[in-house]
């Protein structure tokens, strides 16, 4: 592999990535005097899920089967999963923010566009789609103008929220890096993510080379980089056009999808790639021959332990992001099954 190319100030990519991300979740390490007893007792009940070196976090879409999706609530529920480190969805900071609202039922929409591409839609179901359709494009239209002109003020006071309860955010997710995006509405989600703390933003990795040229340019320019996650369409190869584009194009490494595809080894391509890679997912699937399921952690292909352990042994330092898609066992919530993956991944390091 080539060697590690130097950013403009002379800290090699990999030092950014560790130092960004340590300066993010470091927040509550300070030492001196100012750390009175009853700082230092707010700081003991905070969640600590760093264990061993290794950074565990959650994307909190992890949460979505919550009926309350607000900021404040998803922050109760990391709280309560003992998680201090996000990948942050784009719907609760921007709704915090103040992003106008959604008129559609994204539900009822979907499952009409689902039914759509089936064939499967009636005269009156493709009328209310159509319906719901016009009212989504005046509604993106708004939040391009309401992102192009929003202040930064409330991603710092909803940082300033996460932190206060012990919960860095290390990357940031909203829907605002596709094509149809306008450079104003990219540079705004670049910025946000900052604001918010975060050393990079993710999303799944366009087909287009031109837009990752276009995004890790926009990137470059913001110093924030660019994870791209991947589904099954996964390869060794995958990122190797995103990865040549920009320095500050990045693998946001979805383990669980990898194994599913049928590919090598995944601990040999995390070595090979480890210091492009901002962020890993991590979920537990079986390889192909078994049927691509997505199991509760443990009863998969995926080798969640040996990743760990690998990350602990070696120092790596992006973050180890649970994505919780199995099914949630009835009686059960989102919030225990985090919590059911974090003592996995304390387990795993701790054996």
């Amino acid at each position: 592999m080539k060697k590690n190319k130097k950013d403009k100030n002379g800290v090699s990519r990999r030092q950014f990535i560790g130092t960004s991300f340590s300066l993010a979740t470091g927040i509550f390490m300070g030492t001196g005097s100012a750390f009175g007893a009853p700082s230092l007792m707010r700081r003991l009940a905070m969640p600590d899920s760093k264990i061993k070196g290794v950074q565990i976090g959650v994307i909190t879409y992890s949460y979505r089967s919550m009926a309350d999706q607000s900021a404040e609530a998803i922050l109760k529920a990391v709280v309560d999963s003992g998680i201090g480190a996000v990948e942050l969805m784009g719907d609760p900071a921007e709704t915090y923010a103040g992003r106008p609202d959604n008129p559609v039922d994204r539900g009822a929409f979907f499952m009409l566009m689902r039914k759509s591409r089936e064939g499967e839609l009636t005269d009156e179901e493709q009328r209310s789609m159509e319906g719901m359709q016009a009212q989504m494009a005046d509604f993106n239209q708004r939040v391009a103008e309401w992102r192009s002109n929003v202040s930064m003020d409330k991603f710092v006071e909803l940082r300033k929220m996460y932190n206060d309860a012990g919960v860095s955010i290390y990357a940031f997710k909203p829907s605002a890096f596709n094509a149809e995006n306008s450079d104003a509405e990219i540079n705004y989600a670049l910025r946000a993510a900052k604001a918010l703390g975060a050393n990079s933003c993710t999303r799944e990795l366009p087909e287009e080379p031109s837009l990752t040229q276009r995004l890790g340019n926009l990137a470059e320019n913001n110093g924030i980089y660019m994870g791209y996650h991947n589904h099954t369409q996964a390869t060794p190869t995958l990122w190797d056009t995103a990865l040549e584009q920009s320095e500050y194009n990045s693998l946001n490494l979805d383990i669980g999808h990898w194994v599913a595809a049928g590919n090598p080894n995944v601990l040999d391509f995390i070595r090979e790639k480890h210091d492009r890679i901002t962020s890993i997912h991590v979920k537990d699937r079986t390889t192909p021959a078994n049927g691509a399921e997505n199991l509760m952690w443990g009863e998969g292909n995926t080798p969640i332990s040996e990743v760990l352990n690998l990350m602990s042994s070696e120092g790596y330092t992006f973050p180890f992001t649970i994505e919780l898609e199995y099914q949630v066992p009835e009686g059960s919530n989102a919030v225990n099954e985090v919590k059911r993956c974090l003592e996995f991944s304390k387990d795993a390091l701790n054996a």
